[in-house]
């Protein structure tokens, strides 16, 4: 049963820099070149530290290709250097990642974590390490961007890439983080003109089932 998220408030206020952020997100998972160098043009005005890890979660849902393009597009329209040293560069700073990786695939998945990880070991266990020691821990755990607007920008990649069945499990994960149904319409609105007008139904019949409307 999913949370009453009826009466909560929105994370945030939604803005021209997050609309963005969530266009770029889905940009980068379904877009050609092209449209991914409009969206990275267009993130200028996002901060650069959202940006940047849209673009390194990115190879998480839409593969090491985009996210490498997506990178070097960046530096590119944006003229910021990349970083000298990353903390998660280091091989030391793996320890804490699985620790990390589990309470974070906890808050998204809440009372669906335990069925998730039987689930994913079933398909393979090494996917399930890699989901949460690669994926949970060293990715989505990292700080520079909160776990809310992450949800959302993977819930706007998975539209675009047409996971339905991830976008499912992400618009959940999305409610369990924070966000209000009212914040996921707002991901939707904010991808009209970019995706199909298909893919936009498919969403919105998605938060249906998911809202239990």
């Amino acid at each position: 049963m999913m949370p009453d998220t009826s009466s909560a408030p929105t994370f945030t206020v939604w803005n021209d820099e997050l609309r963005l952020l969530v266009r770029l997100a889905a940009a980068i998972a379904g877009s050609n070149e092209d449209g991914i160098r409009r969206a990275l043009a267009d993130a200028t005005i996002v901060r650069t530290p959202w940006v940047e890890e849209v673009i390194l979660q990115s190879y998480l849902f839409a593969g090491f290709p985009r996210a490498l393009n997506a990178a070097r597009e960046w530096r590119r329209v944006s003229g910021v250097a990349a970083p000298l040293a990353d903390e998660d560069a280091h091989e030391a700073s793996s320890a804490g990642w699985r620790a990390a990786g589990e309470a974070t695939c906890a808050e998204v998945y809440g009372e669906f974590y335990d069925p998730l990880r039987r689930n994913i070991r079933q398909l393979h266990p090494a996917l399930d390490a890699w989901m949460i020691v690669e994926g949970y821990g060293k990715v989505l755990s990292r700080p520079a961007l909160d776990l809310t607007r992450r949800e959302c920008c993977i819930v706007a990649a998975c539209l675009a890439a047409a996971q339905d069945r991830q976008l499912h499990a992400h618009l959940h994960g999305a409610l369990n983080v924070g966000a209000a149904p009212s914040d996921l319409r707002e991901v939707l609105a904010s991808l009209v003109g970019l995706v199909p007008d298909e893919a936009l139904a498919r969403g919105h019949h998605l938060l249906s089932r998911v809202l239990g409307a």
